[in-house]
């Protein structure tokens, strides 16, 4: 038996869906039970479980023979800093709890960070939390995903603009389809390796430029590159409606990419394949 959080996002919702594919065993781990019923009609087992309830949550991981783990950002936290440290905690202590043998957990390039990384911090803080446990680990830090466009969509098909936090549109980043690390995550539950390691992803390169104009063929519609000078990045986030504290921290990760913080720094490299242009249309068709 997988143990699979976040099974109803992107990422927990694509390696569940692989495992069952490969006829593995899957428990759904939900925090609402009405979230559960598809995952039992698709033939998983669904159980209910909060991320900040460790008891429930080494329930949900016991007898398994892995499960994957991720850290939610509550953009509605207060206190985010503590918030996100006590879920990492509640996490870990859960794991211990259990006796589950193997972790997967979804991280981020630049994790081995402990400072100057945003939210980054957080998942560093996991990291070593889930060591510390003497879980077997196995840490996939991805790079950007495809789907962070979701936030920018309204702006996009409303407006017409495609805002920049950053410099310059033209720099190019690696981009992930979160299908493709959902794809990972698989295939790390069921080949248990001889000892922790961590995994980094990377992806094909494209510029914000090209993002605007991939999305902008989707749309049907031109859009206008707005860049977005670091003073005014804060600002501008929370005029766009997020929390003050989550847009200070969304800051301080902009600021640790624009200053070259985040490199592959782990155990080996997997190149995920899909293409942004795929992503985005089915992005479009599912969102707006």
């Amino acid at each position: 038996m997988y143990a699979i959080t976040g099974v109803t996002g992107h990422v927990g919702g694509a390696a569940a869906r692989r495992l069952l594919d490969r006829g593995a065993p899957v428990r759904a781990v939900v925090r609402d039970a009405a979230r559960g019923g598809a995952w039992a009609g698709a033939g998983a087992q669904a159980v209910v479980a909060d991320f900040g309830d460790r008891a429930a949550l080494a329930e949900a991981f016991r007898g398994c023979r892995a499960a994957f783990v991720l850290l939610p950002t509550d953009p509605a936290a207060a206190e985010a800093d503590a918030y996100h440290r006590r879920l990492a905690d509640s996490i870990a202590g859960a794991v211990l709890d259990s006796g589950v043998p193997h972790v997967v957990m979804l991280s981020s390039i630049g994790a081995e960070l402990a400072e100057g990384t945003g939210p980054i911090r957080w998942l560093h803080h996991l990291e070593g939390r889930l060591r510390r446990t003497g879980v077997l680990l196995t840490a996939i830090r991805s790079c950007h995903f495809q789907e962070k466009v979701e936030t920018v969509l309204g702006a996009a098909a409303g407006a017409g603009l495609y805002h920049v936090f950053g410099d310059s549109p033209d720099v190019p980043i690696p981009m992930v389809a979160t299908r493709d690390v959902g794809g990972v995550v698989a295939e790390a539950l069921l080949a248990t390796p001889p000892a922790g390691e961590v995994i980094d992803l990377d992806g094909p390169r494209y510029t914000e430029r090209q993002v605007a104009e991939e999305l902008a063929a989707v749309l049907g519609r031109p859009l206008r590159v707005v860049t977005i000078a670091q003073p005014q990045w804060v600002a501008a986030m929370v005029e766009a409606g997020l929390p003050p504290q989550l847009a200070e921290e969304l800051a301080g990760l902009y600021d640790a990419e624009q200053r070259d913080l985040l490199h592959p720094v782990g155990d080996r490299l997997l190149t995920c394949t899909t293409g942004l242009g795929e992503t985005l249309r089915h992005l479009a068709k599912t969102a707006l």
